[in-house]
Formats: C-alpha cells, structure tokens, sequence
C-alpha cells in the first residue's frame, strides 16, 4: 500500500542524517579553545594588564618630575631716554632680544606617607583584579561545561529516540507484512504508521535543539564552529570530600569571599591614604638655567649672559582644610565597616547555598541509581514484550507502551547523569576547586 509523500520525506532525511561525518568536540579541546577565544576572558586579561600598569612605579610618585623649558622673545619699539643730566636720546626701531632655557626638577621628600599607602593599595587593587579574572574564568568554565553536558544529553536522548524510531519502523513493516497476509487488521497497521510518524517528529525536534546548544556553545567558544561535531558523552564523578571539609574549603578558596577580604584590605589602606593628609609635605626643586639678552642703545647694559643652579627646599601643612580631610576619614571608616558587613553576609549566603547545592548532589546520586535500575528493568520488560508481540501474545498498544517506558527511563537516567555532574560542578566553583579539573 502506498504511504504519505510527507512521512516518506520524514524518513529519509533522518536516515541520512547520522551519515555525516563528524569531528569530536573533547572537553580538554572545549576548554582550550575557550581560553584562548573567549570574549569575557580577554576582556578580564585586558582589565588585569591595566591594575598591572597602575602597579608600576611609574604610577606611584615615589620618582621625581624633570621638565625642559625654552624661549625667546623679541621686541622692536621707539624708545625716548631722559637723562638727570637734562640730556634724552630717541631711537626708533630699538630691538630688545632675550633667550632662556632651563632644567627643572620637583622631587617630593616627605608626603604624610600618603604615597607608600597610596601605593599599597594599588597593589591589593591588582591582587583584586586578579580575583576578579579568576572569578571571570571559573564562571566561563561553569557556563562552558554546563553547554557541553548540554550537548552531551541531548545527543544521547537523540540517539535513544533514533533507536526508537528503528524499532516503530520495523513494527510498522511487520505490520505492513502481516496485513497484506491477512494476519492483522488495518487498525495495528494505522497505529504503526502514527507511531513512526510521532517518532520521526520527535526525532527531528530532538535534532533541532542538539543544533540550537551547539550554536550556544560556540558562543562560549568564542569561534564560529560548524554544529556537525559530536562531543564526549562520558560522565566520570569526582570524588568529593565530606561535607565539613568542604565547608572549611569553601571558606578558604571561594573567589567572592577572597575578592571581599581584599576590598577589606583596600578599605584599610584608603583610610591611611586620607590620613595623610593631616601631616605635612616637604618637597625639593631645583633646577639649571641660561639667560641671555641683548638690549638697544638706550638701555644702561648692551647684553648679559648668566647660567647656574638654583636649590631650595618647600615645606607645606595645611593646618586646617576646613574639615574635608576629617570628613573623608569617617567616610573612609564607614566604607570599610560596610564591606566587613558584607563579607559576613557573604559567608551566611554562601554557607547556606553550599548546604543545598550538597544535599541537591546527594539526592542527585540516588536518583540516578534509581534510574539505573528502572532502565534495566524496562529493559528486561520491553525485550520479553518483543518476543510476546512476535508472537502475537500481546497487542502493538501494550508492546507500544513497552517501548515508551524504555525511552522514558533511558532519557530519565541520562538526565539524572548530566544534572548530578553540573551540581558537581557548583560544588566544585564554591569550593574554589573548578580550575583544577583535568580530563
């Protein structure tokens, strides 16, 4: 009997469809390329050359200040001179010419100590950034394998569903065998070409969205990347320690608490810096000059020339600013009490998200060995079906439902495996130990 042009379609494209060939997408490759690509990695390498140059002891004005400077000046003017001797001369055009150059050089002995804690700081701002980078590259590792486990399930639940799609395809054969014989009726034979029909559907959704995440991780990839690869399906489990140790791990190693203890530290130095500023500054200039003029007529001296060094020491101490340096100081004070506050929050918050994401793993291990087992069981169930309905024991309603079971286990358990490893993952970011993974 002839078929549905449109079912025909739907078949022949999902049997060609696993016939391209593919590259395989490891995660140790995933993860080398997004070093090297990512787009908020580089973005966190160019902040962290920035607080690197601001480091520098160029940045710190602990190195004095040396400026050249250079002129001349002309001038042409009629001039009258009048003598106390009741004689005066008159010149019209008198040119007056002067030339000037100097060395100068500023160099601050003594600032209040406002440059050595200005410069400590800088340092605990690089340490910050540093902190800030790392944290940058632990969620680009989460976001990263939590699209390639994404792949991973999705190819295995396709693959299960193309399997499935094998199976209706033969039911629907035998059923077109046995009602041409005469040994089934038109119903088993409709409900065969339906079943094919809803199993290619799903076959091809399930192909759609395997595409979608791929596109979604070349994101992350930071390349464009063709979406005909394959990735890595196996799923080993880290060994994690217990619960305590974790904890005490966590308080040590998470990225925000550490980048919190630095802005404390930060916080202290701003207040030293603010400090400063109720002592005095002494400073030293110094500098090399050359003048030489040449004057007109009516001037006492024809030309001078005069070259030499000048020296000299400043002392400065604003006494009294009207209170801003007093004003900054409390603030500065205030700021630092907020982030001590706010490390403590931090350490309730990520106490208590630790807590569930621990129990959510181990109940994300049991349900994956329940799910384990009910896949060998409907397993056991759906062959002895197969065997039934080849033997006409049983109806294609019941062995349908056989099959379905299957899928559903199958996919419960590949979802159960996937969803354990990305909390193990959580675990492992909390912890400050995400980095450390080695495939």
């Amino acid at each position: 009997m002839k078929f549905n042009k449109i079912k025909i379609i739907i078949v022949v494209v999902l049997s060609t469809l696993p016939g391209f060939s593919q590259d395989i997408l490891t995660k140790k490759d995933a993860l080398k390329i997004t070093l090297e690509n990512n787009f908020g990695i580089k973005i966190a390498n160019n902040n962290l050359e920035v607080a690197k140059n601001n480091t520098s002891i160029y940045n710190t004005g602990f190195l004095p200040t040396v400026a050249v400077s250079s002129g001349a000046n002309y001038r042409r003017d009629n001039q009258t001179i009048n003598r106390q001797d009741g004689t005066s001369i008159s010149i019209d055009g008198a040119v007056t010419k002067s030339y000037n150059a100097s060395l100068n050089l500023n160099y601050t002995i003594f600032d209040g100590l406002g440059r050595k804690y200005n410069y400590q700081q800088l340092k605990e701002t690089y340490n910050l950034t540093e902190l800030q980078a790392k944290e940058t590259i632990e969620n680009t590792y989460l976001q990263l394998f939590t699209a390639y486990f994404q792949i991973a399930r999705l190819s295995e639940n396709k693959k299960n569903l193309n399997e499935a799609l094998s199976i209706s395809k033969q039911r629907l054969q035998r059923a077109k065998y046995q009602y041409e014989y005469g040994q089934s009726t038109k119903l088993d034979l409709l409900n065969a070409e339906v079943d094919v029909n809803n199993d290619s559907i799903t076959s091809i959704n399930a192909h759609q969205l395997l595409s979608s995440a791929k596109r979604g991780l070349n994101i992350i990839l930071g390349v464009e990347k063709e979406v005909s690869y394959t990735v890595e399906t196996k799923v080993d489990f880290i060994e994690i320690m217990n619960f305590k140790d974790l904890n005490k791990k966590v308080l040590v190693n998470n990225s925000l608490l550490k980048q919190n203890k630095k802005n404390i530290a930060i916080s202290e130095f701003n207040i030293k810096v603010n400090k400063a500023n109720y002592l005095p500054s002494l400073g030293l200039n110094t500098s090399y000059g050359w003048n030489k003029s040449e004057n007109p007529a009516t001037s006492f001296l024809a030309g001078s020339t005069a070259n030499g060094l000048n020296a000299g020491l400043s002392l400065s101490w604003n006494v009294f600013d009207g209170g801003s340096t007093k004003t900054r100081v409390a603030n500065s004070k205030i700021a630092l009490e907020n982030q001590q506050i706010l490390l403590e929050q931090q350490k309730v918050t990520i106490e208590n998200n630790l807590k569930n994401t621990w129990q959510n793993y181990q109940n994300q291990l049991f349900i994956l060995k329940a799910q384990e087992k009910n896949v060998l069981t409907t397993q056991n169930n759906f062959e002895r079906s197969k065997e039934r309905y080849k033997l006409g024991q049983i109806t294609s309603v019941e062995f349908r439902q056989a099959q379905i079971n299957l899928i559903n286990s199958k996919t419960a358990s590949n979802n159960a495996k996937f969803d354990a490893k990305l909390i193990e993952l959580q675990l492992l970011q909390l912890s400050g130990d995400i980095l450390n993974i080695s495939f």
